[in-house]
């Protein structure tokens, strides 16, 4: 019998004195898909005691048939009350870590993966933070299909009555802060019916975490007013696509270590080499930020999305972005990724860009020069004389970037990586055979 910790009795605590009837236990497949283990309160201790069993096989790119049964640990410090639920049902979740029955942590459990990279980063001295800003579109449901259906006719930074959604995104705040998420900005974003939260930066694995807790509470909260929330990246042809920009630093004995005051960009020998090793490896990356078929169609030119692999301070159109130093801000020095979007595995996209990044600064890597003119407006030669690359056109050009690059392949695990380039190379392979509407419409009659 292994005795509580003292954090594990206080959720005991808090559990009983706030009235919960279930608990949640909340872990993610490798496509970042929430999956849930609901047990009765009466069993919370023995899970935070000796874990939960359950079947691995059951979750894809988990474990073999033979292999399948694992064990969800309970981490006390995700503990947190649902705030949608009626006080009858009280239901509090808690985030698990996936181990094998010998004990030993599952090699496949995207939040280990996390926890290696982060491990990493700290033998170099290193704590990685994120800020990820995620976009979503809140639809109606028409009928018994979903379809893109706006929800408003507002749009960007729009304050109006037309924004019908206002009321959605103030619910949705006031969820956020008691699953103790510090919420620093809402907005509507440019597209119709695309809207924007912002929550504070922190340390990566609090911050993947919190990432998947705010896709489901915002279809929690949504669906009460019997709306639909997609984080799909692009659902309207020809409008923009929602991204999930990710604000990143390394901090290190309590410091910004992306800051040097003496540089003109105020950026110092790591974070150039961070960014470096990001740009280096963008194309590898995108398979993992940027993991869906879907993801293609909003990573093209026009819709406020990168496509080019270069970086800047104002250029919105460069893969990263450095925003603008402020004085007295010297620690919020950060080097923003633009190109993830929200249907990537938060856990396993940290993961690939923090390991990026320090393969850029253990390399000593440089980047290119700043590139501040609009990208968009470069013509083949312009690209070519500047070496600006481009990401893949597709998902199945992306895979391929990724099964080649050692480090990203790393970085995911022998477990995961192959994994993940199987069931993206499936999604691809499903695609590529279906007859869409628009070869319908094109071929059907004039062939």
């Amino acid at each position: 019998m292994v005795a509580l910790t003292s954090e594990k009795k206080d959720v005991l605590a808090r559990a009983k004195s706030e009235g919960v009837k279930f608990v949640n236990l909340h872990f993610t497949d490798i496509h970042g898909m929430v999956k849930s283990v609901g047990i009765p309160i009466h069993r919370l201790e023995e899970a935070l005691e000796k874990g939960v069993w359950f079947d691995g096989s059951s979750i894809q790119g988990f474990a073999r048939i033979h292999e399948s049964d694992m064990v969800l640990h309970p981490d006390p410090s995700t503990y947190r009350v649902l705030p949608w639920k009626s006080p009858e049902r009280l239901t509090a979740r808690l985030i698990c870590d996936i181990y094998r029955p010998d004990g030993q942590p599952f090699a496949g459990d995207p939040r280990y993966i996390l926890r290696r990279a982060v491990a990493k980063a700290e033998e170099m001295g290193f704590t990685y933070y994120c800020g990820p800003e995620l976009e979503f579109f809140l639809l109606r449901k028409n009928g018994e299909q979903l379809r893109p259906a706006p929800h408003d006719v507002a749009g960007y930074f729009d304050f109006s009555p037309r924004d019908l959604a206002a009321a959605v995104r103030s619910d949705i705040v006031d969820a956020l802060h008691a699953l103790d998420i510090e919420v620093e900005m809402d907005h509507h974003e440019v597209a119709t019916g695309q809207h924007e939260i912002d929550f504070r930066y922190a340390d990566a694995l609090q911050a993947a975490d919190n990432a998947i807790t705010f896709k489901y509470a915002v279809k929690a909260i949504a669906a009460a007013y019997d709306l639909y929330a997609s984080f799909m990246p692009k659902p309207f042809f020809g409008r923009n696509g929602s991204g999930m920009h990710t604000h990143q630093s390394l901090f290190q004995d309590g410091s910004n270590a992306f800051y040097d005051p003496g540089d003109d960009y105020k950026l110092s020998k790591q974070a150039y080499g961070f960014i470096a090793g990001q740009l280096a490896h963008a194309r590898a990356l995108s398979a993992v930020v940027a993991p869906t078929v879907n993801s293609y169609k909003r990573l093209v030119p026009g819709y406020e999305a990168p496509v080019y692999i270069c970086w800047a301070r104002i250029n919105r159109a460069a893969l990263i972005r450095i925003p603008n130093y402020s004085p007295g801000r010297e620690q919020s020095t950060r080097a923003e990724l633009r190109f993830p979007d929200p249907s990537c595995n938060p856990y396993l996209a940290f993961a690939v860009m923090l390991m990026a990044g320090l393969d850029g600064i253990s390399k000593g890597m440089v980047p290119p020069k700043p590139v501040e003119e609009d990208v968009y407006h470069f013509d083949d030669a312009k690209l070519v004389e500047l070496s600006i690359g481009q990401l893949p056109g597709s998902l199945k050009e992306a895979i391929g970037e990724l099964a080649s690059d050692e480090v990203l392949m790393d970085a995911l695990g022998k477990h995961t990586g192959p994994n993940f380039v199987e069931a993206k190379l499936a999604e691809w392979d499903e695609y590529r055979i279906q007859v869409t509407e628009w070869e319908l419409e094109r071929y059907l009659e004039t062939h």
